[in-house]
C-alpha cells in the first residue's frame, strides 16, 4: 500500500508546510526526486582520491574540486588515501556511509586491480555506483634524460637492447596502469626491464626527475608540466595519434607498435546505497566543473580530453576494462612485486 498524503482541508488541519514535509518524505521513500532533496549538497562533501597527493589523479580531482566548490558554495575535500595500487583508498570509499557525501574518484586502476588481487576487501561492480567519466588521456614514454642520454624513441630502444636489464622503470603500485602499460610494452617488444613499484604516481614521478629511476610509464596528465619543464624526456604516446599538446612526440602506432594504446582515465564513483536525487546531482555539479573554461584549460594542456560518460555508458565502459585488464594481465603474466 503506498503512503497517503494528507491534504491541508483533512481532519487534522495540516499546514501547507506540514504537507510539503510529507510529500519529500514520500518521494524518498519511493526513491522519487524530491524538491527538498535538490538542496545537495548541504554541507561539505569528501572525495576520496585512492593516491598519494601529486598523482595523476591529483592532477584532475584538484582543479574539479576547486570549481565544484565555487558552483555550489559547498567545498568538496580531497582526502588522499594511497596504498596497495589504489585499493586500499577504494576499499574505504566503498565501506563508507552511502549519505551522498562521500564520493570517490578512481581510475583505469581500478579495472585492472580484480585481475592482479587474489583477495579485495570491496567489489568494484558490487559496492560502487559509476557515476561519470571525468578525464582520459593517453600514456606517454618518459625518461630521465640524464639517466637516458637519448635522443628519440628509435634511439631508446637501440639503448634498452644494447643494455638489456639495465633500465628500470617506476609505477604507481604493482597492478596499476604504469605498471601494466611497461608490462604491455614489454611483451610487444621483447625489452628486458626492471619494474620499482611505488605508493602512488606521484612519489615514483619525483624519483623519475630525481634520477633514481631511468623511465616511467605514466598518464600523460601528471607528466605533461615536467615534459615541458624538462626536467623529463617524453619517447611516445600511446595510441594511433598524436596528442594536440605534444604534436612533436610521436605515438606509438607511428612506432610500429599499433596494439599498444594504453589510456589513463579518471572517473567518480559512490558507494553503493547512496540517494539516487545526490547522485544526479553529483553528476551535473562535476559535469559543470569540468566543463568550466579554467577546468577546460587544465585539461588541454595535460593533454586530457572530458569523455562525460554517465550511467549506462559509464557503467559498459567499465565492463569492458575489466574483461581488457584481465586478458592482458593473463597473457603478459604481470605478477605483484
Amino acid at each position: 500500500m503506498k503512503p497517503q498524503i494528507p491534504t491541508p482541508d483533512g481532519a487534522h488541519g495540516l499546514s501547507r508546510r506540514s504537507v510539503l514535509h510529507v510529500a519529500a518524505t514520500t518521494a524518498v521513500a519511493w526513491g522519487l526526486p524530491a524538491q527538498a532533496q535538490a538542496t545537495w549538497p548541504i554541507k561539505p562533501v569528501t572525495m576520496i582520491v585512492p593516491f598519494p597527493a601529486g598523482g595523476g589523479t591529483d592532477a584532475f580531482a584538484r582543479p574539479m574540486s576547486a570549481q565544484f566548490s565555487k558552483l555550489t558554495g559547498k567545498t568538496l575535500v580531497i582526502d588522499n588515501r594511497g596504498g596497495a595500487g589504489g585499493t586500499l583508498g577504494a576499499g574505504v570509499a566503498a565501506k563508507a556511509v552511502p549519505d551522498g557525501y562521500t564520493l570517490f574518484m578512481g581510475a583505469v586502476h581500478h579495472t585492472i586491480a580484480p585481475a592482479m588481487y587474489p583477495k579485495l576487501d570491496y567489489d568494484l561492480e558490487r559496492d560502487l555506483v559509476p557515476l561519470i567519466q571525468v578525464a582520459s588521456v593517453p600514456q606517454v614514454l618518459v625518461v630521465n634524460p640524464r639517466n637516458v642520454p637519448v635522443a628519440d624513441f628509435k634511439d631508446f630502444m637501440a639503448h634498452v637492447r644494447k643494455h638489456p636489464g639495465k633500465l628500470n622503470y617506476g609505477s604507481a603500485g604493482g597492478g596499476t596502469s604504469h605498471h601494466l602499460a611497461g608490462e604491455l610494452f614489454k611483451l610487444q617488444t621483447k625489452a628486458f626491464l626492471t619494474h620499482i613499484p611505488y605508493r602512488g604516481a606521484g612519489p615514483a614521478l619525483q624519483d623519475l626527475i630525481a634520477g633514481n629511476v631511468d623511465m616511467m610509464f605514466d598518464g600523460l596528465g601528471s607528466s605533461a608540466a615536467h615534459i615541458k619543464g624538462g626536467r623529463i624526456k617524453a619517447l611516445m604516446v600511446s595510441g594511433a595519434k598524436r596528442n594536440p599538446a605534444f604534436p612533436d612526440v610521436p605515438c606509438s602506432a607511428e612506432m610500429g607498435l599499433p596494439d599498444y594504446n594504453v589510456t589513463t582515465w579518471y572517473g567518480v564513483w559512490a558507494p553503493r546505497g547512496t540517494p539516487l536525487d545526490a547522485q544526479t546531482r553529483a553528476v551535473e555539479e562535476i559535469r559543470k566543473a569540468c566543463q568550466v573554461d579554467e577546468a577546460k584549460a587544465v585539461w588541454a594542456s595535460q593533454g586530457a580530453e572530458f569523455p562525460n560518460l554517465t550511467g549506462p555508458q559509464f557503467t559498459a565502459f567499465i565492463k569492458a576494462e575489466l574483461a581488457k585488464w584481465a586478458h592482458v594481465v593473463s597473457g603478459s603474466g604481470a605478477k605483484l612485486d
